[in-house]
Order: C-alpha cells, then sequence, then structure tokens
C-alpha cells in the first residue's frame, strides 16, 4: 500500500487528506477481489476524475492498471514461484500462534478459521459519504458566493441528493441484462436534503403486485424519495419501467379520451401503420407485400385487444368524474385539478410495473375516490402511494412503509393494522427498556454497596464485567405529539350568519345555486361535500365575500370575524422568506415572541419557524397557512379543503383542535375521518342547489356508491 500512496501522491498531489485514505482503504479491502483493471478503475475512478486537474480518462484507466500491478505483481515478479502474486513460506506456521495473535488484536475472535468477512459490498460507505459531504459543501460555498450586481448573494435553494452502495454482482447482472425479476430492492441507501439527513443505511424492498401504502411525519422525505425513484437517481432495475403521477397532462388540442389512448405506444404506433398501408393500397400500389403487412399488424392489435382499449379508457375517465362530453373535449379547456386527474387517467391505463402515486386523493371528489379505491383493489402490477387519507390506507394497501428515525419499517397489513401492532410494538419496548433500566439499576446498587468490601471484590469484579457486556440501552422512541390550537374567541348572540333564497350563476351560464337557505351559529359544524364543479368552493367565496350572489342576501353578525382558508393560499405564500417573516409581512407591528407563538400553535416551532418557506413540505406550509389566517383571530373559520398535504398525525390533531374551537365552522372536505370527527351537518352541491343530508357521513357514502353501481351496468 506504501507503493500506492506513493503513486496517489505523485499523480495527484491536489487529493485532501480525507479523499487519500479513502483510497487507500478501497484498494487495500479489494486487492484480493480485483480481477483487472477495469474494476479498479469502476472502485475509484470517478474520485480521481474529481482531484484531478490534467489528466483524461486513458490516463486514469492507466494509473488503475498500475495500482493493479503493485497490489496483485504478476507472474514472474518478485516472490518467486510463479502463480501470479502467490509467496512460498520460507519456514513452518505455528497456527496456534497465529491463533493466539489474532486473539490479542481482537478479543472476541477464537480461532484464525472463525473470521468472516461480507464480500457483497465493495466500498466504505460511511467514508465515501463523509468525502462526498466534503465536496458539497466546497460546491455550496462556491454557488452562494455567487452575486447579481445590485441584487446581491443569491439565496441558493438546497436541493436533495442521494448515495446508495450496489453489489458488484448486481452491478454485473445489469451490465449483462440478466436481471428479470420484478420485485424491486433498493439497499443500504442515503437521502439528504442540503445538510439535513432524511435517510440513512435504508433498505426498500417492494414486491411485485404488493400494494404499499408510504406513511410518516411531514417533512421526513416520502415525496423526495418518489422522485429520487421515478428519477433513477437510486438504481432500479432498466427493465421495470416506473410512472410517477406528479405533473399534470399538458393542455392542447388532444381530447381527454385520446390523451389516454396514446399512453399505450404499441398500440398507436400499430393504428398509425395501418393508416400507412391501408393508404399505400387505396392508392394502387401492387406491392404483395403490403397486403402481407397489413394481415400482421391486424393479427397484432387483435392480440392486444386494441378495440377494448377506448371502452377501457372511458370506464377509466368516467370513474374519475369525466363525463362523455368532458371525455370529447381538448385538455387545453380544462383546469390544472382535472389535468391532473388525466395525468392519473392515463398511469392508471399505461400499467407500468411500478406506480407511483403522491396524494392521489387531494385532487378527487369523494364519488372519485370511492371509484379509485375499488379499482386499485385489483391493481396488477406494483403500486407505491404517498397518502394521508386513512380510509384510502385502510382500503387500498397490502402493506405499510413507515418512515421514521431516517429509516423504513415494513408492516404487513393496511394501517389500521400497522396502527395496531405499532402500537403493541411500542408497549412492549417500552417493558423491556423498563426491565432492563431495573436490572442495571440492580446490579449497580450492588456494586456500589460492595465496592470497597474485599471479601466481596471477585462478585464486584465480575457484576462490573456484566454490566460492561450488557447491549447499549436506549430509549424507546417517542414520536413528537402534533398539536394545534386555534385562538379562544369571544361568545356572539346567534344567529351569526344567514343565507337566505340566496342564487348564483356566472354571467349566462347555467345556475350554480338556487334558493340557498343556510344558517350557522358559532357551535355550527358545518361539511359541504359534492361533486368537483357542483360549487362547494363558489359557495365559500359568497359566504366569505369573495364573490356576490345574483340574488338573495346574506345576513353576517356584525361582530363576526371570518377566517378563511382557501386550497390555493398554500401556493400562493411568500416562498422567498422565513415562516416568521411571512407572517411579520401579513400582521406587522407585534413582537417576534406572538408571531413565533402563533406558528408554535401550529407545531413550526424551534428552528422549523426560522426556515424559508420554499423549503417546507407541503404540510407544512398548510400549517403555516393556517397560522397565518389565525393571525386576525377569527371567530368564524370558513377552510377549503384544510387537509391537502397534512400528515394523518396533523389531520388528527386539527379534528380535535376544531371540536375544541368556541367559534363556528364550516368545512369542505374529502377525508372522511375528519368529517366522521367533525360533523355536526352534512350538506351536498350538487343539481343546482344545497341540500342537508339526514344520516350524515354514511347515508351520503351509500348514495354514492348506489351511483357507481349504477354507473357500472
Amino acid at each position: 500500500m506504501a507503493a500506492c500512496t506513493e503513486v496517489l501522491k505523485r499523480e495527484f498531489p491536489s487529493i485532501d487528506g480525507e479523499l487519500l485514505t479513502y483510497v487507500e482503504d478501497v484498494l487495500q479491502s479489494g486487492a484480493d477481489e480485483f480481477e483487472d483493471g477495469e474494476e479498479v478503475y469502476e472502485a475509484i475512478g470517478a474520485i480521481l476524475h474529481e482531484v484531478s486537474q490534467d489528466k483524461t480518462e486513458e490516463d486514469i484507466r492507466q494509473i488503475c492498471e498500475v495500482f493493479l500491478d503493485l497490489l496483485k505483481p504478476r507472474s514472474g515478479d518478485s516472490g518467486g514461484g510463479g502463480g501470479g502474486g502467490r509467496k512460498i513460506l520460507g519456514a513452518p506456521i505455528n497456527l496456534k500462534e497465529v491463533a493466539a495473535s489474532q486473539d490479542a488484536v481482537q478479543e472476541d475472535i477464537q480461532s484464525i478459521w472463525v473470521v468472516s468477512r461480507d464480500d457483497s459490498l465493495k466500498v466504505d460507505s460511511k467514508k465515501l459519504e463523509k468525502a462526498e459531504a466534503k465536496r458539497q459543501q466546497k460546491l455550496e460555498k462556491r454557488e452562494q458566493t455567487k452575486v447579481t450586481p445590485g441584487v446581491g448573494t443569491i439565496p441558493v435553494l438546497q436541493m436533495a441528493t442521494a448515495s446508495q452502495v450496489i453489489s458488484k454482482k448486481d452491478n454485473k447482472m445489469e451490465a449483462k441484462g440478466t436481471n428479470r425479476s420484478m420485485d424491486i430492492r433498493i439497499e443500504n441507501f442515503d437521502v439528504s436534503f442540503g445538510d439535513k439527513v432524511l435517510l440513512q443505511n435504508a433498505d426498500m424492498l417492494l414486491a411485485c403486485g404488493r400494494r404499499y401504502g408510504f406513511v410518516g411525519r411531514n417533512g421526513l422525505g416520502k415525496t423526495t424519495l418518489l422522485k429520487m425513484i421515478s428519477g433513477k437517481q437510486l438504481q432500479i432495475p432498466s427493465h421495470i419501467t416506473i410512472l410517477h403521477v406528479e405533473q399534470e397532462v399538458v393542455g392542447d388540442d388532444t381530447l381527454a379520451i385520446d390523451s389516454v389512448l396514446e399512453v399505450d405506444t404499441v398500440r398507436t404506433d400499430l393504428l398509425n401503420k395501418e393508416k400507412e398501408l391501408n393508404a399505400q393500397i387505396n392508392a394502387g400500389s401492387s406491392d404483395p407485400e403490403l397486403s402481407h403487412e397489413l394481415s400482421e399488424v391486424y393479427v397484432q392489435l387483435q392480440n392486444i385487444e386494441a378495440d377494448k382499449a377506448p371502452a377501457r379508457a372511458s370506464i377509466i375517465l368516467n370513474g374519475l368524474g369525466f363525463t362523455k362530453e368532458m371525455q370529447a373535449r381538448a385538455t387545453r379547456t380544462f383546469s390544472g385539478g382535472w389535468r391532473m386527474r388525466l395525468a392519473l387517467a392515463r398511469a392508471l391505463f399505461s400499467k407500468p410495473d411500478l406506480l407511483l402515486l403522491d396524494e392521489p386523493t387531494n385532487m378527487l371528489d369523494i364519488k372519485a375516490i370511492i371509484w379509485l379505491e375499488n379499482y386499485l383493489q385489483t391493481w396488477p402490477t406494483t403500486l407505491l402511494v404517498v397518502s394521508h387519507d386513512r380510509n384510502f390506507l385502510d382500503t387500498v394497501p397490502t402493506d405499510i412503509l413507515y418512515l421514521h428515525s431516517q429509516r423504513i419499517d415494513v408492516y404487513k397489513g393496511n394501517y389500521e393494522q400497522f396502527d395496531k401492532t405499532r402500537t403493541e410494538k411500542h408497549k412492549a419496548q417500552r417493558r423491556e427498556y423498563e426491565a432492563q433500566l431495573a436490572h442495571r439499576n440492580h446490579v449497580q446498587e450492588f456494586i456500589d454497596r460492595f465496592r470497597y468490601n474485599a471479601n466481596r471484590a471477585a462478585s464486584v469484579q465480575s457484576k462490573i464485567k456484566m454490566l460492561e457486556k450488557l447491549p447499549e440501552l436506549k430509549p424507546v422512541e417517542k414520536e413528537i405529539e402534533v398539536t394545534i390550537k386555534f385562538p379562544e374567541v369571544e361568545p356572539l348572540n346567534p344567529p351569526v350568519l344567514q343565507l337566505n333564497e340566496v342564487q348564483f350563476k356566472y354571467s349566462s351560464e347555467k345556475v350554480i345555486f338556487n334558493l340557498v337557505n343556510l344558517s350557522a351559529n358559532l357551535d355550527s359544524r358545518i361539511c359541504i361535500v359534492g361533486e368537483n364543479g357542483a360549487g362547494k368552493t363558489t359557495l365559500l367565496k359568497i359566504i366569505t365575500g369573495h364573490l356576490q350572489p345574483t340574488g338573495g342576501l346574506i345576513h353576517p353578525h356584525r361582530g363576526l370575524r371570518l377566517g378563511y382558508f382557501a386550497q390555493h393560499h398554500v401556493d400562493q405564500l411568500d416562498m422567498s422568506v422565513n415562516c416568521v417573516e411571512l407572517l411579520q409581512n401579513a400582521y406587522p407591528g407585534k413582537p417576534i415572541e406572538e408571531y413565533r407563538r402563533v406558528l408554535g400553535s401550529f407545531g413550526v416551532s424551534g428552528d422549523l419557524a426560522m426556515q424559508v418557506v420554499a423549503s417546507l413540505s407541503g404540510g407544512q406550509k398548510s400549517r403555516v397557512a393556517l397560522a397565518k389566517m389565525c393571525m386576525g383571530r377569527p371567530n368564524f373559520l370558513v377552510l377549503d379543503e384544510p387537509t391537502n398535504h397534512l400528515d394523518i398525525e396533523t389531520i388528527e390533531a386539527l379534528g380535535k383542535a376544531i371540536n375544541k374551537y368556541s367559534g363556528g365552522v364550516i368545512l369542505v372536505s374529502h377525508d372522511e375521518r375528519l368529517i366522521r370527527m367533525i360533523c355536526k351537518e352534512l350538506w351536498v352541491c350538487g343539481g343546482g342547489t344545497v341540500r342537508s343530508v339526514e344520516g350524515g357521513f354514511d347515508e351520503y357514502r351509500k348514495i354514492v356508491e348506489k351511483e357507481l353501481e349504477a354507473a357500472a351496468t
């Protein structure tokens, strides 16, 4: 190794100590395994390129050959006897003495024959991680020093990075194309976001045909990991097709149903070829091969059941809320939310080997959610879905992946089973921890009592050694409980809000509402449901005064202070400031402690409150938006889809906070669990009016399921 080190220092004078040590360790640990210079280059070539200033790839490959010669001298080199680096012993070796020397170095090794080594991994991941972190810091410093005239330093938005240790066996199988397994195994990988480590030495196994629900607190990296998988920043076998429903369909003149059908490229290519061949035959071509080719195209179209594809696409679109008329419209005529539904429809139609869904229920109404739950229960390939809809997670997944403490744990069954298993596991861990702690205290008490007693010296020494050999005692991991607290309000005499004979329509379009009568007080908990486009958000805007009714009257109490949380409020937050500055800009003149107190009441505390808004997760941004709304101390909340992006624990906390809130609440939501938690009155939008449903959400769900059954037949 001394010769290798000398070559390294001579050829790469700019290499720093950390990287030098790392390269030395890689060469030393792989000395027996390297078969040729190409394998040496695979192990350290990338790092040598980083530290070289003027060397080409060919130069570095030659240097790697030199390393190989130094590590494994060829036949004819010193050592004699041929055999490519074998050594002939000049004297007998006493194996017992060798074993004794091994014991001196490592006490727990009893014999040289029990020495084992895991040869599947060839890289010291910790040292590589350290070297990579050092390089990343240098790059970040360079970026942060870039200055635009008159503007100052450009704020650098941190990006997520991933590293993964891959066995040589997997690399060779991938290179040869012999890996045909449909299971996806990602082992020993790390994911970081700037300086924050999201996952460390994590493992993930996705078995073919299983449906995985991916859960965990906001900001731990679920969405980031999905992007890493879809972007191939984590190695996935190349033969596996991946589709991540992340961006909406681009709006153009393509019809909605054609946008879905064109995803099947095999069918599309065959149909185009059929048209081309028919055009040539109709043009009078006498080539007999054309008829033969056309026959083959027809056979292939029949084999893939191309004639059934439009019906299958139409069923998916109908389930997601697209009527026959909407399916025949150009994609550019749809809003962003509907184009996201189109993206989901395309994914469901194409059936990739791995389908990644991130909060698919956010864009759907309850009717579409129920349809999607039923549809995904027969999904034939692998599904990985991030969702915070408790009912969805109880219905769809066969397994739960739980992200916490920079690792991923796997639980069989749906969310309800996971919750029970995790609770029992925590109880068992707590009992074990308490028993171990009591045992340690008992032993320590004995040691302290008889430490200076000569008659008990042997016993004390025995107890001390026993205590040292006990495994490290780790306290049971306890998640921080999410708390949300709305401000206290003064009571108002009823009625607080009344809508009398209210109607509304956009210009000359059809009437959205007609003769709506609604009254609410401070003890009201009104949940509004209905299909997308039925007017739920429009009704909220009329209540809050953002829209004026075209008929009827609204009578608000003179002391009414409305707090309005709209879906788009999260997207319209100023992303360039931190959370405290955001509230300060909206409500200037208050002490910093006041802003931090309000943010803290929504779980945004400590360093998180000083983070730039752009770097927060979707759920954290939602909590900041709720905090901003409450800075005005409203006594009546009007909430439009407040659960989007919130994790399950936060949704639970939101429901409890609403129940404790002394003001009134009108809520639009598709989260079944939240509705069941807080709902006292259920109002259904549809058919140009708003009606109350006796029997609450259970009755409404029955109505929706009957409609879906009727549509299916």
